[in-house]
């Protein structure tokens, strides 16, 4: 007697479904397993003939070639984990040219003192170069695929990937250890990402490959913007347009409003939140690998210097956190410019007159300078209490408490009054106060305000604590005006009294850098112990986002005083290729390396560009009067492909009229790079629309053959001073010479 289980098995073996699964299991087992794949022949034939257009004879020249040794430096101080700060930009790129170092082994020892010097054995060139040209090579596939991906033919596709392949300027600028192919590469990559994500909108919403394309253009957006911040302008071109797809939309009734939600939201974490937090990852790992001290820590606070190893940290460690009446203090101005200064006093006096006629206190000076001295030491007094020493246990400083602030060598008080300052004459006077024995009482009464305090009870806490000084009798506030003395203050910085103080402006903030808790009562003891180190037991560091925002700050306001540079020019000079940019001169013959661009390639993206706006307008005002010249979906075609290629060009290239720095031909080069791409759209669309008979379409396909052979002359015409080989002769430099305005080397003989 079978039991019901035993029943069961029994008819689930003898089942037809059964059997026919068995079947097919046999068959799988008997067959060899068989994986096929698609591969686009030329999508590969691209890459290879990108990969030797960017990577033939890398190492050439073995010298500093223009901008290399900008960033060479910052790829040095990485090799040595040396803190560094540079206003150009955001370190995701720095440290990508850090990376080829590091896979070189490069050890950092190289002065990059010199455009044109010879690279010692031990800097791996190849390696150093490799990224750069990895990326611009990668880019000439990307082109294809972005053509594809807007649903052009493949003949525009190649049309340009063969642009991109043939640029001189992008194939110059790629193959040098710069950033501009890296940000092109992830402009690019972000573009092709979202045309990917977006096709697969229509059929495959939250599947597995439309997931991979929308975070890839997060990714791709914040490595872009990671790289140099001109990346910005593509991301923002992007999420316009996200928003532009997502309000269209809104207005679809086949989505429930749970499903539009849930797109917003993907959209939301892929396209802002996950960018934010990759951006957040660049500055994190590059705050990790530069942990010492370098020549770039003066720019940052003294709690930035003081987390680093070396440096102030060697002077600060160990000091006593709250400062205490008796405490023996440097205060640092948080502004650090023009320079970092300490408060500082000698036994000067102002002059009795100055050079306008005006007359003074002759009060001790009080200035800020820019150099550790032990005439920078103040002692923080206890206006009720004689002794300039701490107490046991120690009565530390809050905020709202009243100090005097005693100068430690001269043993005067800070002082400020209703005089005028010697160049600021609508402030006041800040000085040492000397008593003359005259109508001038003593006003040396300070109020402690801590400005970046968590409660109204905050300890005033060494190097953390940003302290503003308010004058008790006039409410002025202790300010680093930044102007220089003259000869009579040693050229010092000037401090005053700030009558109308609003807001709290960083040169009105100071901190203490060096603090000791005093000792010694008697002056000759103290001015042996304000001349001795300090050694104390407690340390502080910041955390990472402290440190991230004061950095990033600094990234965005340190400005460097941006001079007229040989080789600068105007966005007007950039469109008509006007000026070009000598990367590197042969030191004995006449081989050299400029940044030129293709001339027909870019005559041809500024005539497609114009010729796309004035056919569009032109389709505009008859759509208006409701005549169609096109079909809709070509119609539709022609506006996206504007929007990104057209409008990649606007975002990357109109920006640089509202900038104040010294431009230079390489700036324009992602916006060039997005117009290459409109020129196939054009050539399409005129093929397709505009020569409607098979004559006609005969004749411009001819014409479009030699067109693109007049673009291959004229790239393999400026390939010698593309590559820098082979070294023309001066007739040859002469003839090379286009326009006027170019700056072709040509030795004398």
């Amino acid at each position: 007697m079978l039991s019901v289980s035993q029943r069961v098995t029994a008819v689930l073996f003898c089942s037809p479904r059964f059997r026919q699964a068995s079947d097919r299991m046999l068959g799988f087992l008997k067959e060899p397993v068989v994986v096929t794949a698609k591969i686009n022949v030329s999508l590969v034939a691209l890459t290879v003939m990108g990969l030797m257009s960017r990577l033939w004879r890398l190492c050439y020249p073995r010298a500093v070639v223009f901008d290399e040794v900008y960033y060479g430096q910052f790829v040095s101080l990485y090799m040595k984990r040396i803190f560094f700060v540079d206003d150009s930009g955001p370190p995701f790129g720095h440290m990508l040219l850090a990376l080829g170092g590091y896979l070189g082994g490069f050890d950092g020892n190289f002065l990059w003192n010199r455009i044109g010097a010879e690279y010692s054995i031990n800097v791996p060139v190849w390696t150093l170069r490799l990224l750069p040209a990895l990326a611009g090579a990668l880019c000439v596939p990307l082109a294809y695929q972005i053509l594809a991906e807007l649903h052009f033919s493949h003949c525009a596709a190649l049309g340009a990937a063969l642009l991109i392949l043939l640029e001189n300027s992008l194939i110059t600028q790629s193959r040098f250890m710069l950033l501009e192919s890296i940000l092109i590469f992830f402009i690019l990559l972000a573009v092709l990402s979202y045309l990917k994500f977006y096709n697969l909108q229509k059929h495959s919403s939250f599947s597995g490959s439309w997931w991979f394309w929308l975070l890839l253009t997060g990714v791709a957006c914040s490595c872009a913007v990671g790289v140099k911040y001109m990346g910005l302008f593509t991301y923002m071109l992007l999420l316009a347009t996200a928003g532009l797809h997502f309000w269209h939309m809104i207005g679809d009734q086949n989505l429930s409003n749970v499903s539009l939600l849930c797109h917003f939201l993907a959209r939301a974490l892929a396209l802002i939140i996950i960018p934010m937090g990759l951006y957040l990852s660049f500055f994190y790992v590059h705050l990790a690998l530069l942990y010492r001290s370098g020549p770039h820590d003066q720019i940052m606070t003294s709690a930035f210097q003081a987390s680093l190893e070396g440096g102030l940290a060697r002077i600060t460690q160990g000091q006593p956190l709250e400062v205490a009446y008796g405490s023996q203090i440097t205060l640092r101005n948080v502004l650090g410019k023009p320079m970092q200064c300490w408060l500082h006093s000698h036994t000067n006096t102002y002059p009795i007159r100055y050079e306008n006629g005006r007359g003074s206190s002759h009060q001790q000076q009080v200035t800020c300078y820019p150099f550790k001295d032990v005439n920078n030491w103040w002692i923080v007094k206890d206006p009720g209490m004689q002794q300039l020493v701490v107490s046991n246990p120690p009565r530390p400083v809050r905020h709202g408490h009243i100090v005097q602030l005693v100068h430690g060598i001269t043993t005067r008080y800070l002082n400020t009054h209703d005089v005028a300052a010697p160049l600021s004459p609508h402030s006041q006077e800040v000085s040492c106060y000397i008593d003359y024995n005259i109508s001038m009482p003593a006003q040396n009464l300070w109020r402690v305000e801590i400005v970046n305090r968590e409660s109204d009870t905050d300890v005033w806490k060494t190097i953390l604590s940003e302290v503003r000084f308010v004058h008790v009798n006039t409410s002025a506030v202790l300010k680093l005006s930044g102007a220089s003395l003259p000869e009579w203050g040693y050229r010092q910085l000037e401090v005053v009294g700030e009558k109308l103080s609003k807001g709290y402006h960083q040169s009105m903030l100071w901190n203490v850098e060096e603090h000791r808790y005093g000792k010694s009562q008697e002056q000759k003891e103290r001015e042996v112990e304000l001349h001795s180190p300090t050694q104390m037991d407690i340390s502080k560091n910041l955390s990472f986002m402290a440190k991230f925002t004061e950095l990033q700050w600094k990234i965005l306001t340190l400005k460097n005083e941006d001079t007229e540079h040989k080789y600068s020019s105007s966005a007007l000079d950039w469109i008509t290729m006007d000026t070009n940019i000598a990367y590197w001169l042969h030191p004995t013959s006449g081989a050299q390396i400029h940044l030129l661009g293709n001339v027909a390639t870019w005559a041809s993206a500024n005539a497609a560009a114009l010729l796309y706006l004035c056919l569009s307008l032109w389709y505009l005002l008859r759509r208006r009067r409701r005549i169609y010249d096109i079909p809709e979906d070509a119609w539709q075609l022609w506006m996206a492909a504007g929007g990104i290629c057209g409008g990649g060009w606007a975002v990357n290239y109109l920006p640089f009229f509202l900038m104040e720095k010294t431009l230079f031909l390489y700036h324009y080069l992602p916006a060039v790079t997005f117009q290459i791409l409109l020129i196939p759209v054009v050539l399409q669309h005129l093929s397709d629309h505009l020569c409607r008979s098979v004559l006609l379409k005969s004749m411009f396909s001819a014409l479009v053959v030699a067109w693109f052979s007049w673009v291959y002359f004229v790239y393999c015409t400026f390939s010698p001073l593309t590559y820098g080989q082979p070294a023309l002769a001066p007739a040859e430099l002469r003839a090379l010479r286009w326009k006027d305005t170019w700056n072709i080397l040509i030795r004398k003989q």
